[in-house]
């Protein structure tokens, strides 16, 4: 696995909060998405950093993400060669110190107040759970409907009574994160796997409404996922048993 670690920035403090994005193939939307949150954290929790880590992208992501960083100082970005957002996730923990992680995805379609909402709620609590099933999305129906099976899958399997596993909109304790770090997936799968064995440890753990507009094509195949997902939530399973 190719990896560029990045350059952690000077900074004699300690930054309150750390804000990972994993990236792949989003050169269209990286400059105007960041320069957004940018402007969010700015007025909401000054002095948070961001991480951007692009995970085998190929197209012009990993340009973009090192000018940005190289413009704003609060901004790091790190690459992997190795596809996977488990991967780009583990790579962004490695270059933060932050006790509170935040995770969004590239193109922010789950509303940004999550973030401080989050950010208070980690006083409390070891992991916070954005949830659009106890909110609302605007996604496709297979989106939908593929989602419903998962979580139907996971209550069954793992008895997790929580109702959002994908990637952005999560927030966890760094304490948490690096108990568990060496054990994650390199895939989407990652989160399951973080509130899986963190809720066996006993965390505290909370899932608030968020609200998610997603009708983009994904860069992904759906049923390729679904079925990763589903092979991923099955090995947990049988390690369980």
């Amino acid at each position: 696995m190719a990896v560029n670690p990045g350059k952690k920035k000077r900074n004699d403090n300690i930054p309150s909060v750390a804000l990972i994005v994993p990236v792949y193939n989003e050169g269209k939307i990286l400059s105007d998405s960041t320069r957004r949150l940018i402007s969010y954290l700015d007025t909401v929790l000054p002095g948070s950093e961001i991480i951007i880590v692009s995970n085998g992208s190929t197209d012009e992501t990993v340009e973009i993400g090192e000018q940005m960083a190289a413009v704003y100082p609060t901004i790091t970005f790190s690459r992997t060669d190795k596809r996977g957002v488990g991967y780009a996730f583990r790579l962004g923990m490695s270059l933060t110190e932050a006790e509170k992680i935040i995770t969004v995805d590239a193109d922010l379609t789950t509303d940004l107040d999550f973030i401080p909402r989050a950010y208070g709620l980690l006083d409390r609590y070891d992991i916070v759970i954005g949830s659009k099933r106890m909110g609302s999305q605007e996604r496709s129906p297979i989106r939908i409907a593929g989602s419903a099976l998962y979580l139907y899958c996971v209550r069954t399997l793992l008895d997790l009574p929580f109702g959002d596993y994908s990637i952005g909109a999560k927030a966890y304790r760094r304490e948490i994160v690096i108990r568990h770090l060496g054990c994650v997936a390199g895939g989407s799968s990652y989160v399951l796997d973080i509130i899986y064995k963190s809720s066996s440890d006993g965390a505290r753990i909370t899932e608030i409404p968020v609200r998610c507009s997603d009708m983009r094509k994904s860069h992904f195949s759906l049923i390729h996922e679904g079925v990763y997902r589903l092979y991923r939530l099955f090995g947990v399973w049988r390690r369980k048993e």
